[in-house]
């Protein structure tokens, strides 16, 4: 009997079937997709909005609404959690105290994904991966910008 005919996880052209595999692996190895997704949901944070490929947002889009559940549980062990998952102080504190109060009144579905358009260069489809309260969560640092630029008016 053919090789092909007993394996049962193998179609009739001999390409292995991807039973029980979830994710996407970018072509990359463990360490290197984790830094990638890692960095991402840093810029994330730190910019509220990033434009980056469909598929790496919809990856980062899975891990950055997980850490932000963890930022609305809000103690100790949630945050020695999201530590582990996002090694930066800086942003896991933004996140903690900027963020995630914002987002307290909604269970979840924090992030949305949004077709933008195709780079010119190898014709890949991007996406804007952002906020679903991006416009009150902007607003509130354009106020705080004319606020620091009065209070330096004041002083001069």
């Amino acid at each position: 009997m053919p090789f092909r005919m007993r394996c049962r996880n193998v179609r009739e052209e001999g390409r292995a079937v991807r039973h029980r595999v979830a994710g996407r692996g970018f072509g990359r190895n463990t360490n290197q997709r984790k830094a990638l997704l890692r960095g991402l949901v840093t810029s994330l944070f730190e910019h509220l909005k990033i434009e980056t490929t469909v598929a790496k947002a919809k990856e980062a889009k899975k891990l950055a609404e997980h850490i932000i559940t963890f930022g609305k549980k809000g103690d100790l062990h949630a945050r020695r959690l999201a530590l582990s998952l996002l090694p930066n102080k800086n942003i896991i504190t933004k996140l903690f105290t900027k963020i995630a109060p914002k987002l307290t009144n909604r269970n979840s579905g924090y992030l949305r994904v949004i077709r933008s358009r195709v780079r010119v260069g190898d014709s890949s489809s991007l996406a804007i991966l952002e906020f679903v309260d991006y416009d009150s969560m902007v607003e509130k640092k354009e106020e705080k910008k004319k606020k620091v630029k009065e209070e330096k008016k004041k002083e001069a």
